[in-house]
């Protein structure tokens, strides 16, 4: 049985995508991103699983972060996760009751309809996690009348949903990704997304356009972007790029080529499955048939043959 790590405690919407993943993967619960991460480059864990982006909150730079400069990592897998919030409190405890309320910012962020509506004149403090939160309210004596979590949290430590479905948004969904060390690449499917990090040789006008240029004239569509910051002072950055398709394409890895070409450093994060299952339509001369003629052809003229 493998082991996985995650970002814990116990009870996260992380472990509910875990749960997903692998379901039959014993479960390493870790305190932050960087752990789980590092539990999986040490090999204390076979892989690991961390948020990457939320529809709603963005990025999720800590682990944008992890994947740019830490030991390398290669993401296999990819799951979206719907984010349902529950009021959490223990059992007996009425809306009346609830004066001081714990959970993670992000929760706070994505709840400040019920809050105000509902809970107008509780002290909200924010918690590590939304799990963290759950565990410190259902502990004997705790200063806290609730939490705010996913219900799965509730189940692990004994609380009752005194209310469900409580996010401003109901199509809320945070993507989570299985990360491992470097090895054999997942088979292309036809749904595919790779994911890689590209650091500027240059600051000069039209930079990032030369490196979007890379993929847009094969007819890669990219599916995110971010900057980061470089830490070497205001202006310097380097971007995460998911494109669709695989790196088996040829299309995506001669766009990746390219990229390598005139780059500083290009960092591959891996192609892997698409959790929407959405393949991508080529446009006319960038099919995988299209790249091989078009090199046949070359070779043909190169030769002297017309």
């Amino acid at each position: 049985m493998q082991k996985l790590a995650y970002l814990g405690p116990e009870g996260t919407f992380c472990e509910a995508a875990l749960r997903i993943l692998a379901p039959d993967a014993e479960r390493m619960p870790c305190a932050n991103v960087t752990a789980a991460l590092e539990a999986a480059r040490g090999g204390e864990a076979a892989a690991a699983v961390v948020p990457l982006e939320n529809s709603v909150e963005g990025a999720i730079t800590v682990t944008l972060d992890e994947l740019a400069w830490g030991e390398p990592l290669l993401i296999t897998a990819e799951v979206l996760l719907p984010v349902e919030f529950s009021l959490l409190v223990r059992p007996g405890t009425g809306m009346p009751h609830i004066k001081r309320l714990y959970t993670h910012p992000a929760a706070i962020t994505q709840c400040r309809g019920f809050l105000a509506r509902e809970l107008p004149d509780t002290v909200v403090i924010a918690a590590p996690s939304t799990a963290a939160a759950a565990m410190e309210v259902s502990m004997p004596g705790s200063p806290y009348d609730a939490a705010i979590g996913p219900a799965i949290a509730g189940e692990h430590y004994g609380l009752v949903e005194l209310a469900s479905r409580i996010g401003d948004r109901d199509d809320t969904v945070t993507r989570f990704v299985k990360v491992a060390r470097p090895g054999p690449l997942p088979e292309p499917t036809g749904a595919d997304r790779t994911s890689l990090v590209a650091f500027l040789n240059d600051d000069h006008p039209g930079a990032l356009l030369e490196m979007l240029s890379e993929f847009a004239v094969r007819g890669v569509n990219l599916t995110r972007i971010e900057s980061r910051p470089t830490g070497d002072g205001i202006g310097h950055y380097f971007f995460h790029f998911d494109a669709e398709g695989h790196i088996a394409d040829a299309r995506v890895g001669e766009a990746l080529s390219g990229l390598h070409r005139m780059s500083a450093d290009v960092r591959f994060l891996g192609s892997y499955p698409r959790a929407d299952r959405l393949a991508p339509e080529p446009k006319k001369g960038t099919s995988n048939a299209e790249f091989t003629e078009a090199a046949d052809w070359l070779a043909w003229v190169r030769s002297g043959r017309m």
